[in-house]
């Protein structure tokens, strides 16, 4: 037995074994070894979700993907594109790519695979655009019995709007089939404003803008605002020098940030005048490139993170709550508040279910107290119906995410129906969904 960790060190498990299957019979011969003698068995993706719903009870089976990758087949002139679960999002990036395709949309890491960050709700930021599962056309899953299902729209309905974001409660996931576009470039604004301006007109850049994001430095002055544009086919990517990606990205991104939060963890009493370092020391960047490496960026820096996602008219009322609560804290905040937007969308267990919906996710550096502010942050999205990421850190249950979700009692349904004993739960489902029957 070897332990489990995810990447930030939130979640610990030590697996009886780890399958790791190199087939789709593999897969269903692991879950009917699991079912048969009664064990829990959980796929463990990349390890990029803070909350423990990949971790393993004790006693129960794991199952590592990382070997059952690449792509499945590609309808290009269609845009659909089949891939197996274990594939990280970097790696369907490249072979897309290939292809003069691109995924619609992403968020800001592309370490997950791609099961598991369909699963957990993975999203990016635009307001005419959904997380990752809205772009799913069909699934195919290996079931608590060890048989494979395959849904769609069309195909055992039902189950393609429950597991679409599933978190891994119906079955384990082999293939994803997802419906790209033509390959295109994003122009790409990034610079330092005033929060306060930026705050007074969000909305506005929201409506206007395709990708819109900002980073708010607590203690600091300035946010960091970005902006990404569509540009039009055939319009020729101009990617910052590699010279000048390096400085930015490599070294004040994560060297310089990374050695600022070290020091702020080491003498804490410095971390508001170190954060307002940050805040002043943004730079102005205007460059174009291929989507997948303008929506991505690598993060080296260690952090823990909850985020909630609230109705977008209710934004400008939390960050309000968000900025009061950090001034009051004993222990100061060394990382940035991240907010983004996100389509309406109908999936059952996506964060966006029928609302347009503000993405706020508060971060703490590793090794740091972050208890005290992600429990203020919780209590602030409660008061409008905040519903938390599935893949981060929060402390709701079943009772009260039932009256969040309009479609929970539906996914129990089809849960207890697919999976009554349970083979999938873990301490985490049993948490946010219930007992599977």
């Amino acid at each position: 037995m070897r332990p489990w960790t995810n990447w930030a060190g939130t979640a610990v498990a030590l697996p009886r074994r780890t399958h790791r299957p190199a087939d789709a019979p593999g897969i269903a011969a692991a879950v009917a070894e699991a079912a048969r003698h009664g064990r829990r068995l959980r796929p463990l993706g990349s390890g990029h979700s803070f909350s423990p719903v990949a971790a393993t009870d004790p006693g129960a089976d794991a199952l590592d993907l990382s070997a059952f990758t690449g792509l499945v087949s590609a309808d290009v002139e269609a845009g659909f594109v089949t891939v197996r679960a274990g594939t990280t999002l970097r790696r369907l990036n490249t072979l897309l790519a290939a292809l003069g395709l691109a995924m619609t949309n992403l968020g800001d890491i592309d370490a997950q695979t791609v099961a598991g960050a369909i699963s957990t709700g993975t999203h990016g930021t635009g307001a005419r655009f959904g997380g990752l599962a809205t772009q799913v056309r069909a699934l195919e899953l290996v079931t608590a019995d060890g048989s494979t299902v395959r849904c769609s729209p069309t195909d055992h309905s039902d189950l393609f709007d429950a597991a679409r974001v599933g978190l891994g409660a119906l079955g384990v996931i082999t293939s994803v089939t997802l419906q790209c576009e033509p390959a295109f470039v994003l122009d790409a604004h990034e610079g330092p404003h005033p929060l306060d301006t930026v705050l007074a007109e969000f909305d506005d850049l929201a409506e206007t803008t395709d990708h819109v994001e900002f980073y708010w430095f607590p203690y600091g002055r300035n946010a960091l605002l970005k902006r990404n544009t569509r540009r039009t086919d055939g319009t020729p990517p101009r990617p910052l020098p590699a010279a000048r990606r390096f400085l930015d990205y490599t070294v004040m991104e994560n060297v310089a940030f990374g050695s600022l939060c070290r020091l702020g963890r080491a003498v804490p009493r410095l971390v508001p005048a170190l954060g307002s370092l940050a805040s002043s020391a943004l730079s102005t960047r205007r460059y174009s490139d291929a989507s997948h490496r303008v929506f991505a960026t690598h993060r080296a820096v260690r952090f823990v993170e909850s985020e909630y996602a609230v109705p977008r008219e209710a934004l400008g009322d939390v960050l309000r709550d968000l900025r009061a609560l950090v001034s009051r804290l004993r222990h100061p905040v060394a990382f940035p508040v991240e907010v983004r937007v996100a389509a309406s969308d109908d999936i059952w267990l996506s964060t966006a279910y029928g609302r347009d919906t503000a993405y706020v996710a508060v971060h703490q550096y590793v090794g740091m107290p972050y208890e005290e502010y992600f429990a203020g942050f919780a209590r602030i999205a409660a008061g409008v119906d905040g519903r938390p990421h599935w893949g981060k850190l929060h402390d709701l249950d079943a009772g009260r995410l039932r009256e969040l979700y309009p479609r929970f009692d539906d996914f129990r349904r089809v849960r207890s129906r697919l999976d009554p004993g349970g083979v999938f739960a873990n301490a985490y489902l049993d948490r946010v969904l219930g007992p599977s029957s």
